[in-house]
Formats: structure tokens, sequence, C-alpha cells
């Protein structure tokens, strides 16, 4: 539906501008002025202030794109509303574009999911973390990959700690290990003090910073003790790695923290419907903004390093 409604590019234009500029004045993001005139052959104004041009796209997540707003807004509307995410294949299929194109777009769009707050997670709070990576089982047991796997002590996988107010908000973040200094790092960064945390029996959770009490379950005894266990947190993992495994397969550690912060806005927005999870989205495109050769060079860096 929404590929249909924003097809017409004049349409898309006339959506986003008057969701970016409610009172109908088209602001220049350089120096704020308000004295425009637009432009309708390049479908931009100039400023009249600073004489600068700029379009609907400037200063957001989609500045300097040659795609469209026809294309921009559906691929918006469909990783919002696909419940596994979309894969860039898809996107490439569906809007016509290259995959290289549609999976840089769908990074972009990532930048505007990723929502960053100061207020922190209070009240019952889960904490778990989990492992996310390829079966080493699955590997050439000769092979360089399986090699290394099995010399780190993650078995070569990537950690991801997790904290789940309940019936509320997820945090996640990728880390490097899961000792105790990183998850009480994580846990002081997210949780106000007073909140009392519910963990499995790992150690890394014990003496926790003060202000924060602690209840855990034993897994080898059982899962749920009354209100004491870390169900919430396990559905919300469920949930991501059905993402990575059937829809983008093959994720490079460097840019994982996307794919969860990803999973953690449609978890963090499950109650609101499609069009509140676009639109949410859209509030948060200006001031966000990621170039292809920013997300290039964490690879470069990953594997030099």
């Amino acid at each position: 539906m929404a590929v249909l409604y924003f097809g017409d590019e004049d349409r898309a234009l006339q959506f986003l501008t008057k969701f970016r500029w409610p009172d109908g004045k088209p602001t220049c993001p350089r120096c704020q002025c308000q004295e425009t005139s637009f432009i309708s052959t390049r479908r931009i104004w100039k400023c009249k202030g600073c004489k600068r041009q700029f379009s609907a796209k400037s200063g957001t997540i989609m500045e300097d794109s040659p795609i469209g707003l026809s294309k921009w807004l559906p691929a918006i509307w469909m990783i919002c509303g696909c419940k596994n995410g979309i894969s860039s294949y898809e996107i490439g299929r569906d809007l016509g574009v290259s995959q290289k194109t549609a999976w840089f777009m769908l990074h972009r769009i990532r930048e505007a999911m990723d929502k960053g707050t100061i207020e922190k997670l209070s009240g019952e709070i889960e904490a778990d973390e989990t492992f996310i990576g390829g079966a080493v089982g699955n590997m050439h047991r000769k092979s360089k990959r399986c090699i290394k796997a099995k010399n780190d002590g993650n078995w070569g996988k990537t950690i991801v700690l997790g904290l789940l107010q309940r019936d509320g908000r997820v945090r996640a973040a990728v880390a490097p290990s899961r000792r105790r200094h990183q998850v009480h790092s994580h846990i002081t960064d997210n949780v106000e003090p007073g909140s009392k945390l519910y963990t499995d029996e790992f150690n890394s959770y014990d003496n926790l910073p003060e202000g924060i009490t602690r209840e855990f379950v034993n897994h080898l005894h059982s899962y749920v003790m009354g209100r004491v266990h870390t169900n919430g947190m396990e559905n919300f993992w469920s949930l991501l790695k059905r993402t990575l495994k059937g829809t983008y397969v093959s994720v490079d550690p460097v840019h994982l923290q996307a794919y969860v912060d990803e999973q953690a806005f449609r978890f963090n927005n499950r109650e609101f419907r499609d069009a509140d999870r676009f639109v949410s989205v859209l509030s948060q495109i200006a001031g966000h903004r990621l170039t292809f050769k920013e997300l290039i060079t964490k690879e470069l860096d990953a594997n030099l390093g």
C-alpha cells in the first residue's frame, strides 16, 4: 500500500514537507531562515537568507541521496512494519534499486531507529545476555574460522547484553565480553537506582552497583520462581535471532548493533500500528547522518584490527 501511495514523487514530497514543517514554511537547515522560494522543476527550495538550496531530505538520513522520496518513504514503511525485518534483496526488488543501494538505505534508516535517551529503566527489570554467530559445528574443522572460534573463549560469537523493564522497554547492546565490569557498566548506564534486577545464576551479576537489588533463578533446577525469571528477555532474544537467521542470514559483527537497535525499536513499539511506527521513525530522521564511507570504514577497521 505504501509503495503505491508514495509512488508518486510529488505526493511523497508533499507528505514529507507537511510532516517536517507543519506550519507550511520550509526552513533552511543551515541558517534556519523561513524566507524561501520553491524551484518546482527540481523540487527544492532556495533560501533568501544564505542563498543556499535545500530539499526535504536536507539535514536528514536521506541527505545527498539521489534516491527519490517515492522509494525512501516506502522503504521506511516496510522496515517498520515487517516483524522479522526485511532484506536488502527484497527492498531492491520491490523498489527497483540495486541490492547495494537497498542495503545502504536500510542502514541509514536504522540510524533513525536508534533512539538515544537519557531516561533509564526502573522497577522490575530482567537482565540476560546472548551469543550471536554461526554454529562451530557447521564449520570445517580445519578452517581458520573454526580454529579461531575454538581458541576464542566465546567460540567466535558476539555477545549482546540485554535489559528489559517488565511490560516495558528493552535495551540491548553489543559488548566485547560478559565479564563483570562489562555487565555492571551496562546496568549502571541503563538502570535507575532502587530497581530490582531478575537474572539467572551467572556470577557476573554478583555484587551489583549500590541501590540495585538482585534476585536470580538457577536454570539448572527451574526457569521460574514466582516473579523471578528472564522469560521476557528470552522472548526478545528469540525474535532477534529469528530476524538474523531467517531474514538477514549473515550479519557482520561490526554492524550487529544496528540490527539489534532495529529489533529493539520494533519490540518497544510492538503495541503500535504500522502507521504509528512509520511516523515514529520519520520524527527521528532529522539530525542523523551516515555516509557510505563511514559504513564501509567500520568493516575495514574491523578486518585490519
